[in-house]
C-alpha cells in the first residue's frame, strides 16, 4: 500500500521541478525510493524527515537482507542524502543522517553491445519491412539512435521542426533541459529525408496529421512511446536474427559510444555528444575497450599463443 507523501517530500519535489528542471520521471523516480523508506520507517512510527542514522541503516540492512540489487539500494540512499540535505539547507533540520552512512558496494556493469555488422544487419532488416512507410518510419529511427547516441526518451520528444531543412546538427534536449547540439551522420539525414517525404505525401498510415513531433503517435502524448519502440527494435532484431535480449534503445547508445570511441573519438568528445554530465559516467566504455584490447592481444600476439600451447 502506498504511503502518503509528506509535505516534507512534497516540498523537496516542488523544489527539484524548480530548481533543478528535473523531468517528470526523474520526480516519480524520487518520490518511489523515498515513499519506500517511508513505509519501512512507519511500523516504527518514525516519519521520514525526523529519521536518525541508526534507522536509516537499519533500512539500507532490510533492502539487503531482501535481496535487493547493490544499485538499487545505492539509488535509494543518494535519493535520500540529497533529501536530508535539502533539509538541512532549507533550516529542517540540523543534522544529515546519511553523512555518516557506507553507500552499498557495487560492481560496474559493462553495457550490452552490438558489432557494427549487426548494426547494418538490423538498418537492412527495417528496410524491407511492409508496409513501407513503416520500413521508413522504422529505419530513420534506427539511423538517429545510431548516429546520435540520443537517449530515447529524447529521441521521441524531438519535434518535427528538430529536422527542419535537412539539418547538419540537431538541438536535443536532454536531462534537467540542458541542451546540447549533436551532428548527423549523411545516412541519417538520407533516412530522414525518405521518411519526411513519405510523411508529406500522406504515408503515415494512421497516424495524426499535422502532428509536431517528429516521431508522432496514436496515444494519449501524441508522439511514439519509448515502450513502443523497444518493442519495434525486439521484433526487428529477431527478423535479423539477433537475440531480441540484446537489443533496446539504450544498446544502440552504448554501439554509438563505442564504435566512436574505437574510430578514434575522444573520451571528452563522447561525454559531450551523449550528454553526460559527469566525464566519470562516460569512462565506462574504457573499459570495454580494455576487454576487447584483451582479448585481441590474446587471441593474435604470438607470444599468447605460445603460452597458450605450453601451459596446454
Amino acid at each position: 500500500m502506498r504511503s502518503p507523501t509528506s509535505a516534507a517530500v512534497e516540498a523537496f519535489l516542488e523544489m527539484l521541478a524548480a530548481e533543478r528542471a528535473a523531468a517528470a520521471n526523474t520526480l516519480d523516480a524520487y518520490r518511489r525510493d523515498l515513499e519506500h523508506c517511508t513505509q519501512f520507517l512507519a511500523p516504527q512510527t518514525v516519519a521520514l524527515e525526523r529519521a536518525d542514522s541508526a534507522a536509516l541503516r537499519s533500512y539500507l540492512g532490510a533492502l539487503e537482507a531482501s535481496g535487493a540489487a547493490p544499485r538499487t539500494a545505492a539509488r535509494r540512499l543518494s535519493a535520500l542524502r540529497q533529501f536530508y540535505r535539502f533539509l538541512v539547507d532549507e533550516g529542517r533540520r540540523g543534522d544529515d543522517p546519511t553523512a555518516v552512512l557506507d553507500a552499498p558496494r557495487q560492481g560496474r556493469s559493462l553495457p550490452k553491445l552490438l558489432a557494427a555488422d549487426e548494426v547494418r544487419k538490423l538498418i537492412a532488416a527495417a528496410e524491407v519491412l511492409q508496409p513501407e512507410a513503416e520500413a521508413l518510419r522504422l529505419t530513420a529511427l534506427l539511423e538517429l539512435l545510431y548516429a546520435t547516441g540520443l537517449r530515447i526518451s529524447e529521441l521521441v520528444a524531438l519535434p518535427l521542426a528538430a529536422v527542419a531543412r535537412d539539418p547538419r546538427m540537431i538541438l536535443v534536449r536532454g536531462k534537467g533541459g540542458k541542451e546540447r547540439l549533436v551532428p548527423l551522420s549523411e545516412p541519417a539525414r538520407a533516412a530522414l529525408t525518405r521518411y519526411l517525404e513519405a510523411r508529406r505525401d500522406g504515408a503515415g498510415g494512421k497516424r495524426p496529421a499535422g502532428s509536431p513531433w517528429l516521431f508522432p503517435g496514436r496515444g494519449a502524448s501524441g508522439r511514439l512511446t519509448r515502450q513502443r519502440v523497444g518493442q519495434a527494435l525486439k521484433s526487428l532484431a529477431a527478423a535479423a536474427g539477433i537475440d531480441p535480449r540484446r537489443l533496446s534503445p539504450h544498446v544502440l547508445r552504448h554501439a554509438f559510444a563505442t564504435h566512436l570511441l574505437e574510430g578514434g573519438a575522444d573520451l571528452r568528445t563522447v561525454q559531450q555528444l551523449l550528454g553526460h554530465a559527469d566525464i566519470a559516467t562516460t569512462e565506462i566504455y574504457t573499459h570495454v575497450q580494455a576487454g576487447r584490447k584483451e582479448r585481441l592481444v590474446l587471441g593474435h600476439h604470438p607470444l599468447a599463443k605460445r603460452r597458450k600451447v605450453a601451459g596446454g
